[in-house]
């Protein structure tokens, strides 16, 4: 039989998501040689001439932080979950990415205004590029850790909802996520954070996943606190895709005991002046995949039973549900999970999966989506252009 071009094309088409899935398993494998190689050259090999203990120390902390942080963060993260390996493991992650992120933006840029302006001589300018990386790093480092240690500041945003009632204008919604309990203990951390959420006196508080990493079990004098937070209405929680890496069901179930409502593909009723508001959750995107039973995002469900007529408030961990959310006329949705990109410039990733990465943006014909940067921070302890936030929305009705 003679091959026809069809065949070959589809034959080719067939074998590219192949060849691109072979590839993406090396990114993992190449990616920290990246990360640690491209600062290494570039503040210590692209000229500068250094005396050679310097040179072989410098290369030899490169090394090891290459061959460490991936042991850390797999001692840390892994099946053994050392906390003090994924400390580690974390900060070495955090640290490397501001270090290669400037090294590449100044180790271009600042080489070539030097030589434009005529700045000294090839080993001058070496020099001077390496010194301005890592003081530009080590101060970002520095204000990025104090922005992911502190309390984060409430932020209040007026939020119209055209199918809101008058009896319901005024309405103050709370909302936290993101509070990655970790392997930092944040006690004190997590009893501010729950007065600051007090003094807002909201009507209605949401949590919108990923409490913790760590099971409920692991994690509970952290999130302990969560217990005191005060709401003249609800206190209402959906889980995160990070709850799935951590029993999802023990976290249901002490935030249950904890006094708040988890709404798991349900809804519950908000009643003031006469009008209504409807509140539902689902859980996190990723929940279907976990295996574990019961646990899907299910928006019919969330809404059976619902007046179609009433205005709907929805909590859903991810941007992207925001389609789906859409479609069924929901009025404003509140998600976090994107942590405003956390650490510059990696919110460009970020975009590369979610529809938003923070505030408030319209989707479809009357659909709002409001995106935290998250109350906490994930993984590595530092905060670099992505400020956390609590956040005050208040609800106005155009009547």
């Amino acid at each position: 039989m003679t091959e026809t071009s069809d065949t070959r094309s589809a034959a080719g088409d067939a074998a590219s998501p192949d060849r691109l899935r072979r590839m993406m398993r090396y990114i993992p494998l190449i990616a920290p040689v990246l990360l640690w190689a491209v600062p290494c050259w570039v503040l210590l090999h692209a000229g500068q001439h250094w005396p050679f203990p310097v040179a072989l120390t410098g290369t030899v902390l490169f090394v090891l932080g290459l061959a460490g942080m991936p042991l850390a963060m797999v001692r840390g993260h892994g099946r053994r979950q050392q906390d003090r390996a994924a400390i580690v493991g974390d900060a070495l992650l955090g640290g490397i990415w501001v270090l290669f992120t400037w090294s590449v933006l100044l180790g271009v840029l600042l080489r070539l205004v030097l030589t434009a302006v005529g700045v000294g001589d090839g080993q001058d300018r070496a020099r001077i590029v390496t010194w301005a990386v890592l003081g530009t790093a080590a101060t970002l480092l520095a204000l990025g850790y104090a922005e992911a240690r502190r309390v984060p500041r409430a932020r209040r945003l007026d939020v119209e909802l055209p199918r809101l009632g008058a009896g319901l204008d005024g309405t103050r919604v709370a909302l936290i996520t993101d509070t990655h309990y970790g392997p930092l203990d944040r006690v004190r951390w997590s009893e501010r954070v729950c007065e600051t959420v007090n003094s807002l006196e909201a009507d209605l508080v949401c949590h919108t996943g990923d409490i913790a990493d760590g099971t409920a079990e692991r994690r509970r004098a952290q999130a302990a606190p969560l217990g005191t937070v005060r709401a003249t209405r609800a206190r209402v929680y959906v889980t995160g895709n990070h709850e799935y890496y951590s029993e999802a069901q023990g976290w249901v179930d002490l935030m249950d005991e904890l006094g708040w409502e988890p709404l798991r593909n349900r809804h519950l009723l908000l009643e003031r002046g006469g009008d209504t508001l409807v509140v539902a959750g689902v859980d996190d995107v990723t929940a279907e995949s976990s295996g574990l039973a019961g646990h899907r995002a299910h928006l019919g469900n969330a809404l059976q039973g619902a007046d179609p007529d009433l205005p709907v408030l929805l909590l859903a961990h991810q941007p992207k549900f925001i389609d789906r959310a859409a479609a069924h006329g929901i009025d404003l949705q509140l998600s976090g999970h994107t942590h405003g990109g956390q650490i510059w410039p990696f919110h460009y990733l970020v975009r590369l999966d979610q529809p938003a990465l923070a505030g408030l943006s319209r989707h479809g014909a009357r659909t709002l989506l409001y995106t935290s940067r998250g109350t906490g921070f994930w993984g590595p302890p530092f905060r670099v252009f992505a400020p956390s936030e609590i956040t005050l929305l208040v609800l106005r009705s155009p009547q």
